[in-house]
């Protein structure tokens, strides 16, 4: 099975690899680290953005064992591996005849086992340690965002892409009593009709006055599946009670409010219930007796997150248009994402703020929408996060995650290195806000020419004039007046319309992919 999402990045995921047994050799696991630089190097030589071999990729990896004991040499020499210490070889045999993802990491295995009956630093690093230096000096090689993470990483960043099980209730306890202090709008706790600020009186029967928080948690706890009783106060009306089904429950990444007219939706990260959770507070003000007169999605410091996610995001603000495109070696890896007909806010301005900390997925979004004319980008140059990776489950359980594609927007250039330029750019000092907003009133765009550079940017872009392009409007952090140039241009329909780009009209080619 294969899909998408990013976790600090973008992702695609392909399914799982069983994982080894709990019960490992105390020693050094000779079998295990075979298996996993098998699986590792057949899975990066067809997928690598760029053609790499896997006695390329075991060279470079095998330069770990130097990382963990200074006095250990390991390389090919004269079509031989070669592992030296102090006292002179320690390892040294023909290299594979062949180029095979399995051979070589047999030859590594060997190799990796000289090294440990020799050295006192590698055999306190441990079976997991030596993996590691393998793929952090092979991945120095790659690219930025290609990586190894060991078991227990990966199970917690799994946890933040799918949430932790339970009900979704946070608790805080006031004058002695246990209170719902945030409720996961996402969460089983919620539907069963929990809010914030209810009082929670018993949980499976035990009354909560005068417990602890921690005692209360105690009691939601449980695995998944499992179900919980709980009797409440709501804000009106008798105590209810409910049993509620534990489930795995996203963090709760979109926050909204109404502010001078305006609604303010804030996406913190890209997770699997981010799209719900940004489309409800947008219908639910659009069918209010009073519908805003603008729409601000706050994307500042958001570091990405689940690609589908944002390219739902994008398809519920857009019309009929492209919303994104990767291109890489692997045919998968080269996609098209389409948003289908019918938007969320049709006609209501949208204003987009970013900095430099907005990255990955959520560039996606802001160029997405910048660039098919629906909305302004307000705030400075993004991080510029536009490599996609896949990842794979490895037998020791660890995560292998490998850059695979490169990240289009709908005008063709490149979101690696370049980032999204705003249209209004706030990290040059509030006179120069001053000026650029009292241009676009007047019907110019101060922008125009650094957008159009950058527009006209086709990969690959060298660092050199990444950074020309990027000085039109520095990285900074997010401001407080990134949130007045929106309300500026909401309330201001001339330069709302002065700053944004007009629609693309070419036609979309290329393998597509509908939006999910």
């Amino acid at each position: 099975m294969r899909g998408f999402g990013l976790l600090v990045l973008l992702l695609a995921f392909t399914g799982p690899v069983p994982a080894a047994s709990a019960t490992r050799p105390i020693g050094f696991d000779a079998k295990l680290v075979q298996q996993v630089y098998t699986a590792a190097l057949e899975f990066i030589t067809p997928r690598a953005l760029d053609p790499v071999t896997a006695p390329r990729l075991t060279v470079w990896g095998l330069r770990g064992l130097t990382a963990l004991d200074p006095d250990l040499t390991a390389g090919l020499r004269a079509g031989r591996l070669i592992l030296s210490g102090r006292n002179g070889k320690l390892y040294d045999a023909p290299a594979p005849r062949a180029p095979t993802a399995a051979a070589w990491a047999e030859a590594a295995s060997r190799m990796a086992a000289a090294a440990w009956a020799a050295s006192p630093d590698v055999r306190r690093a441990g079976t997991e340690g030596v993996i590691q230096a393998f793929f952090d000096e092979m991945f120095d090689h790659l690219d930025p965002y290609s990586r190894y993470e060991p078991p227990r990483a990966a199970e917690a960043d799994e946890a933040a892409r799918n949430g932790d099980v339970g009900i979704g209730l946070q608790l805080t306890r006031r004058n002695g009593v246990i209170l719902a202090r945030m409720v996961n709008p996402d969460g089983p706790a919620a539907r069963a009709g929990l809010r914030p600020g209810n009082p929670i009186l018993d949980i499976d029967g035990h009354a909560t006055s005068g417990h602890t928080v921690a005692a209360a948690l105690g009691w939601l706890a449980g695995p998944d599946g499992s179900n919980v009783t709980l009797r409440w106060k709501p804000a009106a009306g008798p105590p209810r009670q409910a049993s509620v089904t534990r489930a795995q429950v996203p963090p709760r990444t979109v926050f909204s409010e109404r502010l001078a007219g305006m609604l303010l939706v804030r996406i913190t990260r890209f997770n699997r219930a981010t799209a719900t959770s940004f489309a409800a507070p947008i219908e639910q003000a659009m069918a209010s007796r009073k519908p805003p007169d603008g729409l601000v999605i706050d994307l500042r410091g958001n570091p990405g997150g689940l690609l589908g996610q944002a390219v739902t995001v994008a398809d519920g603000m857009l019309p009929a248009a492209e919303i994104t495109r990767t291109a890489g070696r692997d045919p998968a890896a080269s996609e098209v994402w389409l948003s289908k007909p019918g938007e969320l806010a049709p006609g209501l301005p949208v204003v987009v703020l970013v900095d430099g900390r907005t990255a990955s997925a959520a560039e996606i979004l802001a160029s997405a929408l910048a660039d098919q004319g629906r909305a302004v980008v307000v705030g400075s140059a993004t991080f510029g996060k536009g490599l996609v990776q896949t990842f794979t489950t490895l037998p020791d359980g660890g995560e292998l995650f490998v850059t695979w594609s490169r990240v289009l927007a709908p005008r063709g250039w490149p979101l690696q290195s370049l980032g999204v330029l705003p249209q209004v750019c706030t990290s040059l000092g509030e006179q120069a806000v001053e000026r650029q907003l009292e241009a676009l009133n007047a019907g110019a765009q101060p922008m125009a020419a650094a957008i159009a550079r950058e527009r006209d940017s086709r990969p690959p872009v060298s660092a050199t004039e990444a950074v020309k392009i990027r000085q039109a409007c520095p990285a900074a952090v997010g401001q407080e007046i990134d949130l007045e140039v929106a309300h500026f241009l909401i309330e201001n329909p001339a330069a709302y319309a002065a700053a944004l780009l007009p629609p693309l009209r070419e036609p979309l080619t290329g393998p597509i992919a509908a939006a999910p």
